[in-house]
């Protein structure tokens, strides 16, 4: 769905050593940026923690060759019955939903996408497709956030106050996304405010960054198109890359470090020289996962149990595959005296977001992902409440049923429609119309014909099927006598429908058959026969139910 780690991080293992075979579809800014994001993910992983049996390089090379690009909107048919379409979900660049469509079902996987545009990106959109499953990340599953505007002017203001006093701002971001935005937001405050504190950034990352926001343009927002011709956003005046060694400089700075839990990498060995000095600030500008160092801080933690390594021994003197070391893990105690802030610039749908996507694309069935389980459980009773849909939050490894009632497509043959359309009132709009027909299915299409027609394309002839009832009751008088006076009764009650008496004294009322006969030695016991058509079942319905004519027992009394 998109470059994130937490949804692209185990394609290579996925695809070269557990031995997917199949295709891979992504977005023409994820493929661009997937394989730097896997590279970093790698060396940190292999060359910094000593994991071993991980990915190699070679193995994200041949993985990224088996992706295909897609376009947004663009339907691809992956084989007969399988297809998908990508829409913008906003996120990061190239951020795609996918729409996953077999036969007459389908699901759509939000991936992670933000309903509220940025100063980079454009809010995220999806048609009313109605899908059958609509899978939607949760992490702000009870969050509705305030106004965007009020956000940065807390943030601009924290950051200027903690400069002022002398203090250093570390914001941890991860590479691509939120932090193009809050450069974008410092560059244009610092421009205004003529500032002069320096602001980083880690090294390479606005390098790459700037190439592949200029490469793919058409994904920001209006504003940022618009202006591109005549200025690049991301060409930078007040940001500059950043060294380590600056870390240990005097006077106030901003310092834009990965990763964006302080879990790892450049963020976290910053905020360990920085977080003893109370002038200090960090900024944690999203959602950070527990375990993490950036969500021990946001819950209030200040005395860190940190862990590192150390060489103890080894022949050092060797480079490459032939160096080897031995390491001890050693711990320390951090404590937090610089100033903590929490404040989301997370490109994630808040609850109020993930209500709107869901009002947008109209799904029958919603399945929350990405979340934590208590909060997942209070937006689930909302979505419930509010849609009247079932939500499901499965756990990690827990399978979901999702029952379904799909549209199957019938073709109408255009001789049925105007039949059915000079029969009885013209169609209202808002109502659905009954149609018959006959339905012919061959070679998985549906078509719905006339009878005639059906008839003449299978080559068979027509056939009435008539129910007969049978009905015995006590009547002195001769069959014709008793004949008549059930058919004058039938006049007197039933006016609107044609009841004729026939020359072999039955009667027919429209197209339902009557009658009296005589089949046991008793001439004085009766037999009623009323025979109908599949058709007019209603009308005899009707007589049945007619005052005067509910049951035929007492007809000798009645007449």
């Amino acid at each position: 769905a998109h470059f994130h780690l937490d949804h692209c991080g185990a394609l290579p293992y996925f695809s070269e050593m557990v031995g997917y075979d199949g295709p891979i579809y992504m977005t023409h800014p994820t493929k661009a940026i997937c394989p730097i994001l896997l590279e970093d993910f790698r060396k940190i992983t292999v060359d910094k923690k000593g994991e071993t049996n991980f990915f190699t390089s070679q193995m994200i090379k041949d993985c990224m060759k088996k992706v295909v690009a897609v376009h947004l909107h663009q339907t691809v048919q992956v084989d007969d019955e399988l297809e998908i379409k990508a829409y913008y979900a906003g996120h990061v660049l190239g951020a795609a939903m996918f729409q996953i469509k077999v036969g007459c079902e389908s699901v759509v996987y939000t991936g992670d996408y933000n309903m509220t545009p940025d100063r980079h990106l454009g809010a995220a959109w999806i048609d009313k497709c109605r899908p059958d499953l609509l899978i939607s990340e949760s992490t702000y599953a009870t969050t509705i956030r305030d106004s965007k505007r009020c956000r940065e002017r807390d943030f601009l203001k924290k950051v200027h106050e903690a400069i002022e006093r002398g203090g250093k701002v570390l914001i941890p971001v991860f590479a691509l996304g939120r932090a193009q935005e809050l450069c974008i937001l410092l560059e244009t405050f610092w421009e205004r405010m003529n500032l002069k504190a320096p602001i980083y950034f880690s090294t390479g990352l606005t390098e790459k960054a700037n190439h592949y926001y200029k490469l793919f343009i058409t994904w920001t927002n209006q504003k940022i198109r618009k202006t591109f011709v005549q200025r690049n956003m991301f060409e930078f005046k007040h940001i500059k890359a950043f060294d380590r060694a600056f870390a240990d400089n005097p006077g106030p700075m901003v310092v834009f470090a990965t990763p964006g839990m302080l879990h790892a990498g450049q963020s976290l060995q910053i905020f360990k020289k920085w977080a003893g000095n109370e002038k200090n600030m960090v900024i944690m500008p999203g959602y950070c996962v527990q375990g993490t160092v950036g969500h021990k801080i946001l819950g209030g933690q200040r005395k860190l149990e940190m862990e590192g390594r150390q060489i103890v021994s080894g022949n050092v003197s060797q480079e490459g595959p032939s160096a080897v070391a031995d390491w001890i893990r050693i711990h320390s105690e951090l404590e937090v005296k610089m100033q903590v802030e929490y404040m989301s610039f997370s490109a994630h749908a808040d609850a109020k977001g993930i209500m709107q996507l869901i009002r947008q694309a109209e799904p029958r069935n919603v399945l929350l992902v990405h979340g934590e389980a208590k909060k997942m459980e209070f937006l689930k009773q909302k979505i419930e409440q509010e849609f009247h849909v079932t939500c499901h939050m499965p756990a990690n490894g827990e399978t979901v049923t999702v029952h379904t009632n799909p549209n199957i497509p019938v073709d109408v043959s255009l001789g049925l429609l105007k039949r059915e359309l000079t029969i009885g009132p013209l169609p209202d709009s808002k109502r659905p119309k009954l149609m018959h027909g006959t339905l012919i299915i061959k070679d998985n299409s549906f078509r719905l014909v006339s009878p005639e027609q059906a008839l003449k394309e299978l080559g068979l002839a027509e056939h009435q099927l008539r129910f007969t009832c049978r009905i015995h009751f006590q009547d002195p008088r001769k069959e014709h006598e008793t004949g008549l006076r059930l058919y004058n009764h039938l006049k007197t009650f039933l006016k609107d429908y044609s009841v004729q008496h026939l020359s072999d004294t039955s009667i027919m009322v429209e197209s339902i058959l009557i009658q009296v006969t005589v089949q046991s030695e008793d001439p004085a016991t009766k037999l009623l026969l009323v025979s109908w058509t599949y058709q007019v079942r209603f009308l005899f319905y009707t007589c049945y139910h007619t005052p005067g004519f509910q049951s035929p027992l007492p007809l000798s009394k009645g007449l």
